[in-house]
Parts: C-alpha cells; sequence; structure tokens
C-alpha cells in the first residue's frame, strides 16, 4: 500500500484503551488484512473510561455495558488480544517489543497507545488503607465498595474526576470535603464564570471546599486513614481518601528506546514519532495541534483519542492527512452536563450566552479577539453547533454570541462563501 503497511504486515498496539481499541477496529474498517495485536498491563476485555467516574461507580450500570465490545468481536475482527503482560521494551533496529515475561513480538508498525497515570503525590501517609486512586477498572471497584462503607471523605483536587466522584458520593448522602491548591474547581480547565457556577452547584449539595491549600499529610489510625491535616495544621476527618491530582503520560518505555519525549511522546502532525516504524496516540502523545495557541499539546480526552487512532489508521492504510481534529471534551457531575469545545485555556474575554442563573448557558471564549473555544452548561445544542462552528474556523463576535436573538444554528451551518 502506497504510504501505508503492506497487506500482510503486522502492526503491534501497545495500550487496550480508547486509543488502542479505536485504532485496531479502524485497521479492520480501512480494509487492512494484516495481523493487529493489540496488548494491554490491564487483565480483561477494554473497556470504556469515562463512565467509572459516574455510572459505573454508582452502581447504575455494571461491568458488561463497561466494555467496548464483547469477546466475539476481537474473534471476528482477527485482533489478538495479549491482556495482563506488562511492555518493557523495544527493539527498535529488530523491530521488536518485549514483554515483561520475556515473550518478544515482531512487529511492522508499533503504535504506543500507552495512556497516562495518576499522579500520585510524595505525601506522609499516602500508602494507608484508605487511600484510593479512580483511573481504572480495579481502583474504581475497590473505590466503590469503600464508598459504600464511608462515613466522611476528603477528596484531594478538584478538576473533572475530582467533582464527578463528589457528585456520586453525596447523592449516596457520604460528607465530602475537597482540598485544592489552586482558587476555584477546574481552574486549569474552565474560565471564571464556569467555574464559580459549578463550584456554587456543588456547595448546594453539601460539598465543602478548602481552595489554596495542599494535604500536608495523610493521618494514620494505625494504618488506616483517619484524615487529612492541612499546612495550618486543621485536620479533616476521614476514612477514604481520593487523590485526584492530575495524571503522568506513559513515555518511559518510548524514552529507554531513545525517542523523544517532553510531556509525553513527541510526534509530529501525522503523529508519527522519529522512528519511521513507531507512532503514538492519545494521553501519551505530545502533538501539534492546529487548536492550540501554544504547541505542542497533549490531551487527556476520549475524544482526541480515538480521533487520533483514525487519522493513525488512514495512514497506515495508505491514506496519510495530517490530525487536525477539534478537541472536545465533557464531564457530567450530578446533573450537571459540561461540554467543551475547542482549547479555552488562555482566552482573555468571554461573553455569555443565555444566563448563568438559570443553569443553563454556554460562555465563547475570546484569546486577541478570536474566538477560540466555548463551554456550555446544561445547553448540548449549543454545544454540537459550538463544534460545527471552531471545526470550520469560522467566527462569532463577543456582542453576537451575548445576544439571544442571534441565530447561532446558522452561523454554524452556513456554508462556506
Amino acid at each position: 500500500m502506497a504510504n501505508g503497511l503492506p497487506r500482510s504486515g503486522r502492526v503491534v498496539i501497545v495500550g487496550a484503551g480508547h486509543g488502542g481499541f479505536q485504532l485496531a477496529a479502524s485497521l479492520r474498517q480501512n480494509g487492512f488484512d494484516g495481523e493487529v495485536v493489540l496488548v494491554s498491563d490491564e487483565p480483561g476485555l477494554p473497556y470504556q473510561r469515562p463512565p467509572l467516574s459516574k455510572d459505573y461507580l454508582s452502581g447504575k450500570i455494571g461491568l458488561d455495558l463497561l466494555l467496548m465490545r464483547p469477546e466475539g468481536f476481537y474473534e471476528e475482527h482477527r485482533i489478538e488480544r495479549i491482556a495482563g503482560k506488562r511492555a518493557v521494551a523495544i527493539d527498535r533496529a529488530g523491530r521488536r517489543l518485549e514483554l515483561a515475561d520475556g515473550w518478544e513480538l515482531p512487529y511492522d508498525h508499533l503504535v504506543l497507545a500507552t495512556g497516562a497515570r495518576n499522579r500520585v503525590p510524595a505525601l506522609p501517609g499516602i500508602d494507608l488503607d484508605g487511600v484510593c486512586f479512580l483511573r481504572n477498572l480495579a481502583e474504581t471497584d475497590e473505590l466503590r465498595e469503600r464508598l459504600a462503607a464511608a462515613q466522611s471523605i476528603v477528596v484531594i483536587g478538584a478538576g473533572f474526576i475530582g467533582l464527578e466522584f463528589a457528585a456520586v458520593a453525596r447523592a449516596l448522602g457520604k460528607p465530602v470535603h475537597i482540598v485544592e491548591l489552586a482558587e476555584r474547581v477546574m481552574g486549569r480547565v474552565v474560565c471564571v464564570e464556569t467555574s464559580a457556577y459549578f463550584a456554587a452547584v456543588h456547595r448546594a449539595t453539601g460539598v465543602e471546599f478548602t481552595f489554596g491549600s495542599v494535604a500536608d499529610r495523610i493521618v494514620a489510625e494505625g494504618r488506616k486513614v483517619a484524615g487529612v491535616a492541612l499546612p495550618d495544621r486543621k485536620v479533616l476527618p476521614a476514612d477514604l481518601v481520593v487523590v485526584s491530582i492530575g495524571v503522568v503520560p506513559n513515555a518511559e518505555l518510548a524514552e529507554a528506546a531513545g525517542l523523544a519525549v517532553g510531556n509525553g511522546v513527541v510526534v509530529d502532525q501525522n503523529l508519527a514519532t522519529a522512528d519511521p516504524a513507531i507512532s503514538a496516540i492519545g494521553d501519551c502523545a505530545s502533538f501539534p495541534s492546529v487548536h492550540s495557541r501554544a504547541n505542542p499539546v497533549r490531551l487527556e480526552a476520549v475524544q482526541n483519542a480515538t480521533d487520533h487512532a483514525r487519522c493513525v489508521a488512514d495512514r497506515l492504510t495508505g491514506k496519510p492527512r495530517p490530525y487536525t481534529a477539534l478537541p472536545w471534551f465533557w464531564s457530567e457531575q450530578g446533573e450537571q452536563r459540561l461540554q467543551i469545545a475547542g482549547l479555552t485555556a488562555g482566552h482573555d474575554r468571554v461573553a455569555v450566552r443565555g444566563t448563568i442563573d438559570s443553569g443553563e448557558f454556554s460562555v465563547f471564549c475570546y484569546a486577541g479577539g478570536e474566538l477560540i473555544g466555548i463551554e456550555s452548561i446544561n445547553r448540548p445544542a449549543d454545544h454540537a453547533f459550538a463544534r460545527r462552528l471552531l471545526a470550520a474556523g469560522r467566527q462569532v463576535g463577543p456582542a453576537e454570541a451575548a445576544d439571544p436573538g442571534f441565530d447561532l444554528r446558522a452561523a454554524a451551518t452556513a456554508r462556506p462563501n
């Protein structure tokens, strides 16, 4: 195949999250007839991650609805799964991937979809019984059991996951106190207006906050958690502590193989590393985005991982194209739905469409007069139009955005001149 692999080639994918799974599926959808091998250090079938902190944690859905596809899908599409085995080294010269048990997998093309892992703070007491994280299935299963028995909970970190967990815990009637280093919730990813709204909503459900502070240590009672001590010596009682302070990209495998690494595995606009036989996608990849004012970027989003996968699958099957997909994100916190189109970090002006008091509004974010992203709260139609608008590179001025009579749908769907 021109610009791709021979039809009999072998693609080895390290990581069976959203990106790894989508790549395997897209290769088959594109007609690739060679071998596809999906390697994962987790046991079991590939599963969706967003429901972990929401419907799966709350018990609304079980494992059957969490799975990407049933086992028969992989057999039908000739996708070989190697589960519960960790990749430890890449032999670039020999084009072989080495697993922890000594098994070696030859490849024609290797795709790193290794994702990211929880950032673990160097905090006294971090290893105590009752300190939990929430990123993979095993962690969520443990947390779900502990949540049922918890009497007082402290969450360290007020990002998406910390707030989603807090909403589930409060719905179960559990006391929750969130400690956040920044002065507001979701401070790295949303504007002040959106942040203030969500903080108020969580407070109204009974969540307590301590902003501008870090945990000093986790207090023990024997080997179990008893509380979280703050720098001012105040101790927040807790028999369950959930740590959610971000992630670290799993780039060590690439770095040890001599590939460039910088906040992730460095790739070009086609998601290829400097080694033509190796690509990287998803949460572990640092890439140039046409939608970012500062490059390269590393994005933690299902959309990014799956769109990365489709882009690489196209390249490997002879249809190369640069990656240009618009980033978008979402978070469900109790009854509240936040949807973001574009990258709003670094904005210097906003315009609010709708009213914040109504609980249904969108915030248009501008930088240097340019519309760079739109944050929609409980307005899914706005989000759908925002994605079309931004993907097409169309501009809507602040006055138009704030005007309730302005036809956003027409602006988003207008034919280019």
